[in-house]
């Protein structure tokens, strides 16, 4: 394989994992304002799933991942603050197509920071798409406050298991529900209180909540508005159909909103910053090698995983 010639993860049809396979294409070069990134590891995401069934945002060919961690190769034009050699992490692009699902992906060099020296590559590849999503709810949407109930669904989920570190060090009471497998995890995260969703009902467990984020969907949505109190908040991250609770919150004096995560640079160096005080881990739960694509998004499709699923690229 010659010099710009680099693996990737291609599919020809939409559809199952067994779409995806390994292809060899063009190394991309880095444009104005963008690096060039030898990727070491990138995480595996629900959306990377549903745009691999469906297409979703993304033309054709369709080329997955926004998960990155890796080392700077090159730099574009423009870009001042970067340098080769130099260790990132972030979410290119979203909701255009990143294709980290390869060697080498380029991105716009804010889209991305530096990685935190106490994090391996696995474990910041898990960090980027779920950790700012969790941020983006949680201080951007919801501006959680010290003293707030906050509840977590599905909180030793990729998102989840994020967003019980980053409310707890916001100084919320951070209620988080999972299956009782799953309870000394939450807990250990930080969570106050963990409730067995597959033994109650969570709205007959916890109410007088600040703030819910939601990433399951679907008739969570309904059922954790009645949890809010007055002026509540309940961000939803499953489905652009989430829209619709905006009008039912409304009627209710709460507030409900669908999250649609974006790139951000500043959300990213906040994210770092946690890690380095100590007050953020990144759970992964299974990694694997590039070309085991197919494995890694059958794990993620049984929605079991206690945190994230990386697949390995590079070795640093």
């Amino acid at each position: 394989m010659g010099d710009n010639v680099m693996r990737a993860i291609g599919q020809d049809t939409l559809g199952g994992p067994e779409v995806l396979r390994v292809v060899e294409v063009d190394r991309p070069e880095p444009g104005i304002s963008e690096v060039l990134v030898r990727v070491h590891a990138t995480g595996v995401n629900p959306t990377d799933l549903w745009h691999r069934a469906t297409g979703g945002l993304l033309g054709r060919p369709v080329r997955l991942g926004w998960d990155v961690s890796g080392v700077v190769e090159e730099v574009g034009l423009g870009v001042t603050w970067l340098r080769p050699g130099d260790e990132v992490y972030g979410m290119p692009r979203l909701p255009e197509a990143a294709g980290t699902y390869a060697e080498y992906v380029t991105s716009p060099a804010r889209h991305l920071a530096r990685k935190p020296a106490g994090l391996s590559h696995v474990e910041a590849a898990g960090l980027g798409l779920a950790g700012l999503t969790a941020w983006q709810a949680l201080v951007d949407t919801a501006d959680v406050r010290p003293g707030q109930r906050v509840l977590v669904h599905a909180a030793a989920g990729g998102v989840g298991h994020l967003a019980v570190q980053i409310a707890k060090a916001r100084g919320a009471h951070v209620i988080g529900t999972a299956s009782a497998a799953k309870h000394d995890l939450v807990r250990g995260l930080g969570a106050d209180e963990v409730v067995d969703y597959t033994a109650v009902r969570f709205e007959d467990a916890v109410a007088d909540l600040d703030v819910v984020v939601d990433p399951i969907g679907g008739e969570y949505g309904p059922r954790s508005l009645t949890t809010l109190r007055p002026g509540g908040v309940l961000v939803a991250l499953a489905s652009p159909a989430e829209a619709y609770l905006a009008d039912e919150a409304r009627r209710r004096g709460r507030r409900a909103g669908f999250l649609l995560v974006q790139p951000d640079h500043a959300g990213l160096r906040s994210l770092a910053d946690l890690v380095d005080r100590g007050e953020l881990r990144i759970v992964v739960d299974a990694v694997l090698p590039l070309d085991e694509v197919a494995k890694a998004h059958e794990l993620v499709a049984t929605g079991r995983s206690a945190g994230k699923v990386v697949l390995t690229v590079s070795s640093p």
